[in-house]
């Protein structure tokens, strides 16, 4: 074997480009654009000059690229012609490049590092926009930038004109969907065709735990990280064919209605969806179960024996008017913050769990200024209860025991009982010396409750307002997720 050449791609800006404006056609459209640029838009650069018989693709998935050239020529063609290729089909993302050298005396892993260091060098280095207009020019009232079409009265710039030019495809629908042909009458391409009840959506977002330390395990060798990285993007798509399939039953739709998802981001070990608000919990519980199962299953030798990978994922519940963008950041900062408590508890195979949070506000800033401003009734008390575990954990409530005590409040006695809850987080919120008001209200509730012979409604009412002290001298408390998330899967504003 003579000289080999490993060259990585990194793209950037993939969901600045997405969730760029708040028309789900456009969102669809990108997140079509993003889902071909590792694949098919990589390939006919590839094959226009015909594959050769050593070459090999490593990584594909999730805006990473990682390709073994055998020709110096071919891999020099790639590095001129790809980024110019990914910014004239998606305007406004950008690719990283880097190639390093090697042969069979070199150990792969540390090529592998090497083009590692070269493309965080890279990402460094600003891109100069491909995005230009006169001064004068008219411009897209959505986005801000140069108009270059305009189509029944809407001035497209650059970037939504290639979305809307892909709009025939549904890639990335058939993956998640485990379909090779959709319906295109039964997608929804507008956000009022994804609610129903409510004007509640949810924008999920789910990630794979623990990656990095099992490529580190596996790195060292080409083909395993080869079968790895093929592995991990047919399983991912696995679950969520079997979250869609869990949560939507198509022949249960009305005529005119819509199928209530549409999946952004499905690539790697990653997932984003954005889905009708009551469904978002019973698809997020079906994707990380079954992520967790199928890779326990197939992936046997790749590996830890006996154990599959984890994920974790963040929902956030924004009304359907609200700024995508910002809803998937929130998504995004959520999951982090599962990751962080899972880490807590097994720092070498995270569990799986999930946190979510429902917007009350009419903007959104870091998580952490959420919890502060809105989850922190009084000193050493806190409604930030999640997150949420697949598996029992100490001091942390399972999915399931979060989904039975929504349901056990949609009853006539439940309505009473979340009328007289929604007072005692009042009476949490006034306070500043202690909870003497609230504890008075909590008693009174369950004397009622006594007294009529409602144990169930008793042990609920004591589960969702009892604290649990993780951190010595400060107490956390269900019941605000309980009845923020009861408020979307239940509670019916429209016809």
């Amino acid at each position: 074997m003579g000289k080999r050449y490993l060259y990585g791609a990194a793209v950037q800006g993939i969901q600045g480009f997405i969730f760029q404006t708040n028309e789900l056609k456009d969102i669809v459209g990108a997140s079509e654009l993003v889902d071909m640029i590792c694949t098919s838009a990589f390939d006919e650069l590839i094959s226009s000059q015909g594959t050769q018989e050593n070459s090999s693709s490593i990584v594909r998935a999730a805006g990473n690229i990682k390709y073994i050239f055998d020709d110096e020529k071919l891999c020099a063609k790639v590095v001129r012609e790809f980024p110019g290729k990914v910014q004239n089909m998606a305007p406004g993302i950008t690719v990283s490049q880097a190639v390093v050298e090697y042969n069979e005396n070199d150990k792969f892993e540390d090529a592998v590092d090497r083009l590692e260091s070269r493309l965080r060098i890279q990402r460094n280095y600003p891109m100069r926009s491909n995005t230009w207009g006169m001064l004068g020019v008219r411009r897209s009232r959505k986005t801000g930038l140069p108009a270059v079409e305009e189509k029944q009265g809407e001035y497209l710039d650059l970037s939504t004109k290639c979305k809307r030019d892909k709009n025939n495809l549904f890639h990335v629908c058939k993956k998640a969907f485990g379909k090779e042909r959709i319906d295109r009458n039964k997608l929804a391409f507008d956000v009022s065709e994804l609610t129903k009840k409510n004007n509640w959506i949810a924008i999920i977002h789910a990630d794979g735990n623990g990656l990095g330390k099992v490529i580190q395990k596996i790195g060292k060798d080409e083909k395993k990280l080869a079968e790895f990285s093929r592995t991990l993007d047919e399983l991912t798509r696995a679950a969520a064919v079997e979250s869609y399939k869990a949560t939507v039953d198509e022949d249960k739709l009305d005529k005119d209605e819509k199928i209530p998802l549409r999946p952004v981001i499905l690539s790697g070990d990653d997932l984003t969806v954005i889905i009708r608000g009551d469904l978002a919990m019973q698809y997020t519980e079906t994707f990380l179960r079954s992520f967790e199962r199928l890779t326990k299953e197939k992936m046997c030798g790749l590996v830890k024996e006996g154990k599959g990978l984890t994920a974790c994922a963040g929902i956030a519940y924004i009304k359907s008017s609200y700024p995508f963008y910002y809803g998937y950041e929130l998504a995004e900062m959520l999951c982090a913050r599962a990751k962080k408590k899972a880490k807590e508890i097994d720092e070498n195979l995270a569990p799986s769990c999930l946190m979510f949070h429902k917007v009350q506000d009419s903007f959104v800033e870091d998580y952490e200024e959420i919890v502060k401003r809105e989850l922190l009734p009084c000193p050493g008390n806190s409604f930030e209860f999640g997150p949420y575990f697949l598996d029992k954990q100490k001091s942390y409530w399972e999915i399931n025991k979060l989904r039975n005590a929504i349901s056990s409040l949609d009853s006539e006695d439940g309505n009473a009982v979340r009328s007289h809850l929604r007072q005692w987080m009042s009476l949490m919120y006034r306070q500043e010396d202690g909870n003497g008001q609230a504890l008075q209200k909590k008693r009174r509730l369950q004397s009622l409750l006594e007294i009529e012979n409602k144990e169930i409604l008793y042990q609920l009412v004591e589960d969702l307002t009892g604290k649990v002290e993780r951190e010595v001298g400060f107490s956390r408390y269900p019941v605000y997720d309980v009845l923020s998330l009861y408020s979307i899967e239940y509670l019916i504003t429209r016809k």
